[in-house]
């Protein structure tokens, strides 16, 4: 079996209070506000800090937490794979902005999700 060859895009981080965060990673950190939105109830906004995924901080996310977000080449195919292997996901596939996704937990409780970029460039200009 050769490893997976997933790609960790985004950081998916709780938050308690979402305009004191903001205000914290893009003027204390300095980090470079990607985009914002406010759409379906959830406000949420992408960070860059340089080389790595983006941080996503959300207000639907409780505070503290931060899920591993990784791009897969083919969500379908993933599941599948992993599916054979006795994974188990959290739920039924939902979409992202980016695409289908799908959400799973470690044994520990840890959360990930998977998804496949079928909208690369879905909050590029939404600022």
């Amino acid at each position: 079996m050769s490893p997976p060859t997933w790609t960790l895009r985004f950081l998916y981080i709780g938050t308690a209070d979402f305009d004191r965060d903001l205000a914290y990673y893009r003027d204390i950190l300095a980090a470079r506000l990607v985009w914002h939105f406010e759409h379906f109830g959830a406000r949420v906004a992408a960070f860059s800090l340089g080389e790595g995924p983006l941080l996503l901080i959300a207000d639907h996310r409780t505070a503290p937490s931060c899920m591993p977000v990784f791009q897969v080449e083919n969500l379908a195919a993933a599941a599948r794979a992993l599916k054979s292997r006795g994974w188990k996901a959290q739920g039924r596939r939902f979409e992202i902005p980016n695409g289908p996704c799908y959400r799973f937990d470690d044994p520990s409780g840890n959360p990930y999700a998977i998804f496949e970029d079928q909208r690369p460039n879905a909050l590029t200009t939404d600022h």
